[in-house]
């Protein structure tokens, strides 16, 4: 063999053997554990990757609540059961993480507002509001091009042909791309169990709203004052519900005069205690307006003056038929 192939080789297979020498070296200096749990609680995921959390996808978050630097329940598109699962996965306590769903805020369509223009530019509502493209009387009332619908990456979202958001809830996942995507910001997420929402996000005075939108807030307050937990605050014009205080008890949709207040539960007559309480006391801490008394052990009692028709004393009643619930539709089918 000629010496100089010889040598080219042997020198070829000297420099090999020194790099592959310095990078197992360097892997092992350099080497970086991954904890097995990070592939643990990426796997309890939804795997939805839509950014909810705050970080890029899922696997993100996953390395985030394994440094510490992310809650277990906060993937919302998971909920309580996922953040069950993590907990478990970490050994620690699992913390309530309660499922949001978005709510539009508006119920002005093309049937309930008047028209004052046309639009012929690009049919999408970020194009149409940054030309301040709105074609009804009423500028805080959705645009009606589906940029949410567009967005949705479960398809939760349709355009109804009154030119407003249809939103699934049993779809939504409460990702947030919505109401980022909305350039009139009519769009927020809420607790899936809140059963009141007021569909209007106009400030305008109510007797420019009145001639403008037939279901549109006139801010007359009724339902400020007529909420037993002081749920709703009339701000600018505009009466805003705050979901953590709100009982769902749809005294505020009954008194609504344009019916912007959209109740989504059954309203109640009357809540009675039957001779079947034990006197567990469940009943009078879960009531929002201190309408039960009775002493433990013994069979409680409601205040009808007091009560508001709420019904969380039957919700959270373990004794079966212990609290009667009457609805007002019963009552009127008899």
């Amino acid at each position: 063999m000629d010496p100089v192939y010889l040598y080219s080789i042997l020198s070829m297979g000297g420099i090999g053997a020194l790099l592959a020498l310095g990078l197992g070296i360097a892997s092992r200096k350099f080497h970086v554990e991954v904890d097995e749990r990070v592939q643990e609680v990426e796997e309890v995921l939804p795997g939805a990757n839509c950014g909810a959390c705050g970080y890029a996808g899922c696997s993100s978050f996953a390395e985030a609540v394994i440094n510490g630097d992310a809650e277990i329940n906060g993937c919302p598109v998971g909920g309580e059961v996922v953040a069950e699962k993590i907990a478990e996965i970490l050994g620690v306590e699992s913390e309530s993480s309660k499922t949001v769903v978005a709510q539009l805020l508006c119920g002005g369509g093309i049937k309930e507002t008047k028209k004052i223009s046309d639009y012929s530019g690009i049919k999408t509502c970020k194009a149409a509001n940054s030309i301040n493209g709105d074609t009804k009387s009423c500028k805080y009332s959705c645009m009606g091009y589906g940029d949410c619908a567009a967005i949705c990456p479960v398809d939760a979202i349709t355009m109804s042909e009154n030119g407003l958001p249809i939103i699934d809830k049993e779809e939504c996942i409460g990702c947030g791309k919505c109401v980022e995507a909305c350039p009139k910001n009519i769009i927020t997420l809420a607790p899936e169990d809140k059963l009141n929402h007021i569909r209007c996000s106009s400030h305008d005075p109510g007797k420019v709203v009145s001639k403008i939108c037939e279901v549109g807030c006139i801010g007359c307050s009724l339902c400020a004052k007529a909420c037993p937990v002081n749920a709703i605050t009339m701000e600018d014009n505009l009466a805003v519900i705050d979901y953590d205080k709100c009982i769902n008890c749809g005294i505020c949709s009954e008194k609504c005069p344009t019916g912007t207040i959209e109740f989504n539960g059954r309203l109640i007559e009357k809540v009675v205690i039957t001779d079947n309480c034990v006197g567990c006391t469940r009943c009078a801490k879960a009531c929002p307006v201190d309408a039960i008394e009775g002493e433990l052990k013994e069979v409680h009692e409601i205040d009808q003056d007091k009560c508001v028709q709420c019904g969380l004393c039957a919700e959270v009643c373990k004794v079966d038929k212990a609290i009667k619930v009457i609805y007002k539709d019963e009552k009127e089918n008899n």
